[in-house]
Formats: structure tokens, sequence, C-alpha cells
């Protein structure tokens, strides 16, 4: 509202000035058939009230302006010269974008303006040497300055539009890497209760059925089951403390690490499978994500192996190579004929954690020949 009142203010300010210029151009009486009367100084001020609609319709007064000249010295009225009482209107008709409406009105009010006063016989050396040269120049003058105008403003929206692209394109980055770490978390969630249940139930089993005639084993299977669910209730902790940091856009590193591999090992065979470890090249520092990838990779491994497998032994392979980590797991159980799809969030979260990264998971088996996990991690977390 306030810029609107200035815009009128100023607008009113330049109608009254463009009045009272013409208004003293027209009491010179530089010449003319008719001197100046009332009807004359009505121009003046019809002149400078086109002033007040020239940003609502710069076309219009524009053109309204150019035929009140005309009539103007038609009437045979004393000259009051182009270049003053039309300028604004020039100036509002470029800004506008009507660039070449304005120049063309231009050139023809400067072409009839000529015309009719070289038939009057005034002054050619004057009229064309002096006065021509600065009326078209204070209508160029006009006209760059509306088109320059014009170019700054939609320069600066579009600066701001770019800004905006910018701040929205931001905004949904952080979206988006708040979703990937909620995704993050919700596959090590998976994986920490799905191995944790798979070990209990297999405890639970072994404690049950050792409960009458071997309390020695009964007593070994629930401390197992406890130290279980003390490791799953200190990863929920910790993955619960990373879904609030996601919710305020805080990044933690993950918990898992083939750090703490010979625990998990160690786990699943207190649980019934035996499990051997091996490595392959010189252990290098891994980068986090990959280092977590390849912890959960063996983790999720292990608890298909003492859920689905009915298997006795299992192998875990980790062969570091120059630019990737080889890791297999395979197990003696019954094996079977695999879908071509994964089924379940297991396999199929396993071989999305691998091509996240980069690699790729393959998962084989065949009746009473085991299942087979092989994965390949390269050694270099994406950028």
């Amino acid at each position: 509202m306030q810029a609107g009142k200035r815009q009128l203010f100023g607008d009113a300010v330049l109608g009254v000035a463009v009045s009272a210029v013409v208004a003293v151009a027209v009491a010179m009486d530089l010449g003319g058939t008719r001197g100046p009367d009332l009807v004359a100084y009505m121009f003046a001020a019809g002149l400078g009230a086109l002033m007040l609609v020239r940003r609502r319709f710069p076309v219009l007064a524009l053109a309204a302006t150019a035929v009140g000249l005309i009539a103007y010295h038609a009437a045979g009225y004393p000259p009051i010269g182009l270049a003053l009482p039309v300028a604004a209107a020039l100036y509002s008709a470029a800004e506008a974008g009507s660039l070449v409406v304005a120049g063309a009105v231009a050139g023809a009010l400067v072409l009839v303006s000529t015309t009719f006063r070289l038939r009057e016989g005034d002054d050619p050396e004057y009229l064309l040497g002096f006065e021509l040269s600065s009326t078209i120049g204070l209508m160029v003058a006009a006209l760059a300055l509306g088109a320059a105008v014009r170019a700054t403003r939609l320069l600066r929206a579009e600066q701001r539009r770019t800004i905006a692209r910018a701040a929205a394109e931001r905004e949904h980055e952080a979206r988006r890497r708040v979703e990937e770490e909620r995704l993050r978390i919700a596959r090590d969630l998976h994986d920490v209760l799905g191995h944790t249940i798979a070990v209990i139930s297999v405890q639970a089993d072994v404690a049950r059925e050792a409960l009458d005639d071997d309390q020695a084993a009964a007593r070994t299977a629930l401390t197992i089951i406890r130290r279980a669910g003390d490791d799953a209730n200190r990863e929920l902790r910790g993955t619960l403390g990373l879904l609030r940091d996601a919710e305020h856009g805080v990044g933690r590193a993950p918990t898992a690490s083939l750090r703490h591999l010979d625990a998990l090992v160690a786990a699943t065979a207190g649980s019934g499978l035996a499990v051997q470890l091996s490595t392959e090249g010189d252990p290098v520092c891994l980068p986090v994500v990959v280092d977590a990838t390849a912890c959960r990779i063996v983790q999720e491994s292990l608890t298909n192996c003492l859920r689905h497998a009915r298997a006795t032994k299992a192998e875990v392979s980790l062969r570091y190579e120059r630019d990737r980590l080889g890791i297999t797991v395979a197990d003696d159980g019954r094996g079977a004929d695999l879908p071509r799809e994964p089924v379940g969030r297991g396999l199929a979260g396993m071989r999305e954690r691998a091509t996240l990264l980069g690699g790729h998971l393959a998962v084989s088996s065949r009746p009473g020949a085991g299942f087979r996990v092989e994965a390949s991690l390269p050694l270099e977390a994406p950028r």
C-alpha cells in the first residue's frame, strides 16, 4: 500500500511538471495561427493528467499523448515541441515492454511534426539542424531508460527466482538425506532384531530341551539369551538415537562395524552354528558406510543361516583386494531353489545396501548344497 501511494504521488508530481512545461511553452506564443486560449491550456492539463495512468495503461497513455499533440498542432496553436510532453509516456511504454511500439510512435510523431512545421514555414536550418536532433536525442534517452529499467527489474526477478529455486533444491536435498538416513536406520533395526530374535529362538529351544536333563546347558543357553537381549537393547538405543538425530537433521556414523565381527561370530556360534572366520589380504581402514554395510551383510547372512538354512556350519570369508572388499558367507544347510527376485526384506536389503555403494551382491543355492552369499564392495565410499 505504501509503495502504491508513493508511485501515485510521483506520477502526480510528474503530471504537474508536464502540464507546467507545456503551459509555459503555450504562453510563450512562439508561432502558430492561433494564440494561447483556454483550450490550449486544457491540452496542457490533459497531457499532464495522462501521467496518472501511464503505469496501468502505458501504451494507451502514449497513444493518447501522441493524438493530443497532433490535435494540438493541427489546431494551429503555438508549437510546444515533442520531446518533453511525450518523454514520460515513451519511458513508461518502454518500461512495460512495448519498446517497438514506443519507438514507432516516436518516429511517427517526429515525422508528422517536422513535416507539418516545415509546411507552416518554420526555419528549416533551426528545425532540422538543432531542434530535431535534441528532440530525437531526448526521445531515444527516454526509450533507453525505460528499457534499461525493465531489464534491471527482470534481472532482479530472475535472481529472486534463482535464489528461491536454490533454496527449494537445498530443502529437497535435506529431506532426501533425512529419508535416506531413516531408511538406513530401518535396515539397521531390521538386522539387529532379526539376528537377535534368531539367536534367542535357537537358544530358547536349547534351554527347553536341556532344562530337565542338562541344567548347565540350559543355564548357558539362558545366559546367551540374556547377552543377546542386552546387545539388542544397546543397539536399539543407539538406533533410536540416530533416528532422533535424523529428525533434527543431524548425521551420525552407523554403529555396525567389522570390528564387532568377532562378537557376532561368537554369539552365532553360541547358538549352535559353528562359524569359521577367515581373512585374506591386508585389512585396511574402511569408510564408515562401507564398514557398516559389510558388517550388516555378514549379520543378515548368519541370521538366515540360523533361521532358515538348518545348517551346522558356516564359513565367513573377507577378502581385501586392491580396490574392493569381497565377502562370502556359505553354509552346509539344506539349500533351496531360489526365485529370480529375492523374497523378504533381508536379501533385498542386503542387495540394496551393496548397490547403493556401487557394489553388488549375489545369492546362490541349490537343494542339499546350502546357501552362499557373495558380495563385493568398493573400498571407497561413493561421493
